[in-house]
């Protein structure tokens, strides 16, 4: 039986290894992409170890010490930090893998209206919400990110990363599941309600699957970015 502490570097390893172990595989070597995908990782994972330690210091949110080894980095945990470099490969692995088993971009033409719709869902309740400062950051950050990706970058890849992150939800609800409290005694991560909409999605708070969207859309837009750049400096 694995200690309590445990629980969340379980997690953090599980949401990578088999990722990781599957990159090396020779009819997918995502490995081999690895100059794009340090930095895709990285330069979000510093902006949202900045926001998370912010929200945790501020009551926002915290961790269960029932189920962390009790190493911190300001007021985040060990465990917490990892989390920004395992959630994000296995995510950025997962969209490789979409786009090779889908080589067809069959949500390219409906993207626009997907991101109108999100953007316009996301300003609406944010706006209402505007007190609440899990929603209203969260909303208001991915709208404004989503707006730039959408019409002033104009990239081509933003229908796979639709489809890519509705096969990522699957994983996520299971994940972030456990985190917020299914299947075991207590949560690992707590929310102060009075800063969410208290919805949640099972255990999950609503906003969960929008900060998640907006770290994943982060990733995969530099790794794309970098992607491209690599591509022109060998023509």
């Amino acid at each position: 039986m694995i200690p309590e502490k445990y629980y969340y570097s379980l997690i953090d390893f599980l949401t990578i290894v088999f990722p990781l172990g599957l990159s090396f595989l020779p009819i997918n070597p995502v490995y081999k992409k690895w100059k794009s995908i340090v930095p895709a990782i990285i330069i979000p994972g510093i902006l949202f170890l900045f926001w998370d330690n912010l929200f945790a210091s501020l009551g926002i949110w915290g961790f269960n010490p029932k189920y962390i080894v009790g190493v911190y980095f300001f007021h985040l945990p060990l465990e917490e930090v990892l989390w920004f470099i395992c959630i994000p490969y296995a995510c950025i692995f997962s969209y490789e893998a979409v786009n090779f088993y889908f080589r067809e971009d069959i949500v390219n033409k409906k993207s626009v209206l997907f991101s109108v719709l999100i953007i316009f869902f996301l300003v609406v309740v944010g706006s209402l919400n505007y007190g609440r400062l899990y929603t209203s950051v969260t909303f208001f950050g991915l709208s404004i990110f989503l707006f730039f990706v959408q019409w002033i970058w104009k990239p081509i890849f933003l229908g796979r990363f639709y489809l890519a992150f509705a096969f990522l939800l699957i994983p996520f609800f299971i994940v972030n599941g456990v985190l917020t409290g299914t299947g075991i005694e207590e949560p690992v991560i707590w929310y102060n309600n009075s800063e969410n909409l208290n919805i949640r999605l099972g255990t999950i708070p609503v906003e969960d699957a929008f900060y998640g969207m907006l770290l994943i859309l982060l990733n995969i837009s530099l790794f794309e970015f970098f992607q491209k750049r690599k591509a022109k400096a060998i023509e």
